[in-house]
């Protein structure tokens, strides 16, 4: 880094990388004790562990950057501060984890495979980032994160190829993941600094190497593809979100608000 803008790009991609893998992770937590069945209730909790350190390696970066301590800067931050895409942040379906959960197992499998296919594309371009602690991190997660592309993976083909039942819902989670996802594929209004610092590729060429691998999954699978995901809830990367954040967030920072001493 050399210049203020340069070092603003990478803390806004930072903040883009820690917050979606952080409330996808939190998301995945409600899970807990719902999924299908024991060994998936199992793999789920443990794919969320790990999400939740690669959040952690992240917010490292930014308080070495000089933006606090991490503790502070996942729990306390206001909503509008966070830089996570729209869809991540929203509830797995009607109700609560304590009260009458009535989750969608099909919105989970698609958002988390679709989200895996693009963080997986998005750390092989960061391993190559002139900003070498990022690269560094981006390397150490990739031996997670093909583990966990790989769970999905199976998931979704098993189940959009299954009963009728199973193709059914799988296609209105994909219709309804689609909406939004386009707030996932963005690096928001600083992307063009970020690319010039070679901080990461350009956001439209990890957006075609997303829409081609995704693409090769319909074909494979016999389902239509439907273009260009869409953004039709706000731009998560500009701090446009939905009340669902506002209420993850009270529920993820209630313990560290009272007991600051909690830390990760």
């Amino acid at each position: 880094m050399t210049t203020p803008s340069e070092k603003g790009a990478l803390i806004e991609l930072l903040y883009q990388l820690a917050d979606d893998d952080f409330i996808l992770a939190y998301r995945g937590s409600e899970w807990l004790g719902l999924a299908p069945h024991i060994e998936e209730d199992v793999a789920f909790s443990s794919i969320n562990q790990d999400m939740m350190g690669h959040a952690n390696l992240y917010y490292r970066l930014l308080e070495q950057l000089g933006e606090g301590k991490a503790d502070e800067i996942a729990h306390l931050r206001a909503p509008s501060k966070f830089r996570n895409a729209v869809l991540l942040e929203e509830v797995n379906g009607p109700g609560t984890y304590l009260e009458k959960p009535d989750y969608d197992w099909a919105f989970a499998v698609v958002r988390n495979y679709f989200y895996s296919v693009h963080k997986q594309i998005r750390l092989d371009s960061l391993r190559h980032s002139d900003f070498e602690p990022l690269a560094e991190a981006a390397r150490k997660i990739m031996t997670e994160q093909y583990y966990h592309l790989m769970h999905w993976e199976l998931w979704f083909k098993q189940l959009v190829t299954s009963t009728d039942e199973a193709k059914s819902r799988m296609n209105a989670a994909i219709e309804k993941v689609w909406r939004d996802f386009g707030g996932v594929l963005t690096l928001g209004p600083a992307y063009a600094e970020m690319v010039k610092a070679n901080f990461i590729d350009d956001e439209n060429v990890l957006k075609q190497r997303w829409m081609k691998r995704i693409e090769a999954v319909f074909n494979e699978t016999g389902l239509p593809f439907s273009g260009e995901p869409r953004m039709e809830r706000g731009n998560g990367r500009k701090g446009e979100h939905t009340p669902d954040l506002t209420q993850a967030l009270a529920t993820l920072s209630e313990v560290y608000a009272t007991n600051p001493q909690t830390g990760w």
